[in-house]
């Protein structure tokens, strides 16, 4: 059975996180490392580290992760921007490593007002600084598939299999899938032979022993716009009969898969509850 959790707040200490998702009886923990929407961070205390370590494990959580700030875009063509960014994203896998997280997912980048392959590289560029500046660590970079929104790279499972390739670092990489992304992006992901023909579509591409995470997210938007808008699962385009497949797909059993849908609730109960007894049912 695959690991069911959610994106987690970490405001009051990163166990916090972690009580959370024990609370809401997840197996595994989605968390940021820092305020998403800033450069700076304040530095993991031991006590931060131990707290988060003791609570995944009264919890028993499995394969945490983290989810690297917005700000990050290692595509850029604007050098300071880029040197910022592979500054930031080897401070968030040196934060994610003290944690103990299996991975950081990040958005490869945007090309802005440059060419899509001069972007492509530039990332291959960063990707591999990053590892190198936190060479012996085991926290790996999860490159997420995204939406495609205005020059965003990540869209095309082409774009994840030439990062895969040039950064040639296997023990260090790997990828997550976000099923409102590829949907968004162009990858058909309804119906069950949508949801094969895309799933073979990205081994071809890429190779599923690559992915090492899922996101699991409905779509408000539809097939193709290019545009990221999360919806509770089985309320947007998707519903809930690729989920239902993707969960019981046996070569997906072990991974973890987040929840990152709208944090509210709905006649008193909280939405993540609500999203999660949906997925348990698909089981």
């Amino acid at each position: 059975m695959p690991l069911l959790g959610a994106h987690m707040s970490i405001a009051g200490g990163y166990y916090k996180a972690a009580d959370a998702a024990g609370a809401f009886g997840m197996e595994t923990v989605q968390l940021f490392t820092k305020n998403n929407n800033q450069w700076r961070a304040k530095p993991i205390t031991d006590e931060d580290v131990s707290l988060f370590r003791q609570s995944n494990k009264t919890h028993k959580l499995q394969h945490p992760c983290a989810h690297a700030s917005y700000l990050i875009n290692m595509g850029s063509p604007a050098d300071e921007l880029w040197q910022k960014s592979v500054d930031s994203y080897t401070h968030e896998l040196e934060r994610a490593e003290a944690l103990g997280l299996d991975g950081v997912v990040v958005h490869p980048g945007a090309a802005k007002d440059g060419s899509e392959e001069d972007g492509l590289k530039r990332i291959v560029r960063g990707v591999k600084e990053c590892i190198q500046r936190t060479k012996g660590m085991k926290t790996q970079v999860w490159l997420e598939a995204t939406a495609g929104q205005g020059s965003s790279l990540g869209c095309k499972f082409e774009h994840l299999a030439y990062l895969l390739e040039n950064v040639d670092r296997p023990e260090r990489m790997g990828v997550c899938i976000d099923t409102c992304h590829i949907f968004a992006a162009g990858y058909p992901f309804v119906t069950e032979d949508e949801c094969v023909q895309t799933m073979a579509q990205l081994d071809d591409v890429v190779g599923l022993e690559w992915v090492r995470a899922f996101h699991l997210n409905d779509s408000k938007k539809d097939l193709g716009t290019r545009v990221d808008r999360h919806a509770h699962i089985g309320e947007g385009k998707i519903g809930p009969g690729a989920f239902r497949w993707l969960l019981n797909d046996r070569r997906f059993k072990s991974l973890p898969m987040y929840l990152e849908t709208k944090k509210e609730k709905r006649d008193g109960e909280e939405m993540d509850a609500v999203n999660l007894r949906t997925l348990r049912s698909l089981l």
